[in-house]
């Protein structure tokens, strides 16, 4: 009561200040995660440079972003995520305006250290720690719907990029997106995210107290083991979206059949997230993260033994991945409660973001030199690992879970 009754006093309503940061987390994965599917093709035959190297430009970028997440999260505890929201706009922005100025590839790749800054303190783990210090352990469906949002950013983004690019040039579109960050990002996130609470409003979700005399070693056994399972996570999920494409063509399957199937994903992943959120109330979050990645593992087993319903192993897949980035944001929060929720988010955000940014070259030169069966094998079996831990870290979290289906 404590907590909505301040928040109300700052006179914005949870409903707006989800809606505008989901607003923003489309424009910022657009104009960066996004950005190099839709303009690198164009970038490389402008400027005559090799098309992995302009894509390498994004793996600098997540590699910045790891470096400077646990920071943001440090940042977002103690001072709330509108004056950091509001800098990652105008790092995205600088970025985008660098990388349309580019003339050679040490000024691209200095774009992307600058766009890569602004990804580690503006994406969704940033976003995540923003809800959590504000609404602390009632957080939970606040996150579930900025996935909806995020869901959306590719369906979004892409045609718009592609758009722009036949308008005004790859840098034109750069200059546009640099201008919707100043123009709309930035005072969405100075204007419309309230201020936090006091930290001493921070109180722990019911269930989520530490089970056992021995709480920080528990903790840090539960860090470290959620830490691994979220990063073997986004490395499969990385390499499948950069990749994805290219496994189903060297499977036989045409370019426009590939594309078809490709574009199931978008909604499987909105499509499970929306089951996620109706069913939340009823079981606790870790429950999310299980089904998460047993999802991905059937779906990548499906595909790697050559099941013949290659669609339908896409979309179990594909749902998997949708309920995973809910289960990272809520996961920490119904184990640990909000008191150092932002801090961990930034912790947790570092190995994951290094991982996206080595592990798609490291899948293309496998890809290249052996095709994709050991790929879609390798990723089936970490995937099968990832199940094994998960359960691992249900059975850890068990006493932790008595009494609570949700946060």
């Amino acid at each position: 009561m404590l907590r909505t009754d301040m928040l109300r006093k700052g006179g914005v309503k949870r409903g707006t200040v989800v809606s505008a940061l989901g607003l923003t987390q489309i424009l910022a994965w657009g104009s960066s995660y996004y950005l190099p599917a839709a303009l690198a093709p164009s970038i490389a035959a402008d400027r005559g440079w090799p098309l992995a190297w302009v894509v390498g430009g994004l793996s600098i970028g997540l590699f910045v972003a790891g470096l400077v997440s646990p920071r943001m999260g440090r940042a977002v505890q103690r001072r709330g995520g509108r004056s950091v929201l509001a800098f990652s706009s105008i790092l995205m922005a600088s970025g985008l305006v660098f990388l349309a100025a580019a003339q050679n590839l040490a000024m691209l790749y200095g774009a992307w250290i600058v766009i890569g800054a602004g990804m580690g303190i503006g994406l969704y783990d940033a976003a995540y720690a923003t809800l959590g210090r504000l609404y602390g352990g009632e957080a939970r469906r606040a996150i579930t719907v900025l996935t909806l949002f995020g869901g959306f950013a590719s369906t979004a983004c892409w045609p718009l990029s592609t758009y722009l690019d036949g308008a005004l040039g790859w840098r034109g579109a750069c200059l546009v997106y640099a201008a919707l960050h100043l123009g709309l990002a930035l005072p969405i996130h100075a204007w419309l995210i309230p201020p936090p609470p006091p930290l001493a409003a921070l109180t722990p979700p019911s269930g989520g107290a530490e089970p056992r005399a021995d709480g920080d070693r528990w903790r840090r056994r539960v860090v470290v083991l959620l830490g691994v399972i979220l990063t073997l996570a986004a490395a499969i999920t990385t390499v499948m979206s950069v990749h994805i494409l290219g496994v189903l063509r060297s499977r036989g399957i045409d370019a426009n059949a590939a594309v078809a199937i490709g574009m199931l994903i978008g909604p499987a992943q909105v499509g499970a997230r929306l089951v996620e959120m109706m069913l939340s109330r009823h079981h606790h979050p870790i429950w999310t993260l299980v089904a998460s990645v047993t999802l991905m593992a059937v779906g990548l087993a499906a595909l790697a033994l050559a099941a013949p319903l290659v669609g339908a192993a896409i979309v179990i897949y594909a749902a998997g991945v949708g309920i995973e980035s809910i289960a990272r944001g809520i996961v920490p929060l119904a184990l640990f409660g909000a008191g150092g929720y932002a801090p961990l988010m930034g912790r947790l955000a570092m190995p994951i973001l290094l991982t996206q940014a080595v592990a798609p070259p490291l899948a293309a030169q496998v890809l290249t030199d052996s095709g994709s069966s050991p790929i879609l094998l390798g990723l089936a079996g970490v995937a099968a690992v990832n199940v094994a831990l998960g359960v691992a870290l249900y059975g850890l979290c068990r006493p932790a879970m008595r009494g609570s289906t949700s946060t």
